[in-house]
């Protein structure tokens, strides 16, 4: 599978497709398929204030628990409710319909510190 280019990374397995001063979050390719089937997710309320590397929810699939953690900081302002009822978007679509959470980014100079396609490419050889 393919990393997509579009997106930014962190070393926790959560990517960031920003848009103006908004950012969708959701975890990767390489994450589900490490953590298999999603079975549940735990995501905050819209208007959360969100610390960037804080937690900000929970997967769980049939193997674990993961924590999932704020590619930056922000506000939540939409929650994907469509993995109320339906958490296996995770697997089957991860970069697109099984995002988790939008951010209104309010320090735009922390997605420096993320990582582009090329850059977690090398880090999931080296560190998968």
């Amino acid at each position: 599978m393919a990393v997509p280019k579009d997106l930014l990374y962190t070393k926790e397995h959560e990517w960031l497709r920003v848009t103006g001063s908004k950012g969708v979050v959701g975890i990767t390719h390489f994450a589900q398929d490490q953590l298999g089937d999603v079975v549940f997710v735990e995501l905050p309320k819209e208007g959360t204030e969100l610390n960037a590397n804080a937690t900000f929810g929970v997967v769980e699939s049939v193997k674990t628990v993961s924590d999932l953690y704020a590619p930056a900081t922000g506000k939540v302002v939409a929650v994907n409710k469509e993995l109320e009822a339906s958490p296996e978007l995770v697997n089957q679509d991860p970069h697109d319909k099984g995002w988790l959470i939008e951010v209104e980014l309010s320090d735009p100079g922390q997605l420096d510190g993320l990582m582009s396609a090329g850059d977690y490419e090398t880090f999931i050889k080296e560190n998968g």
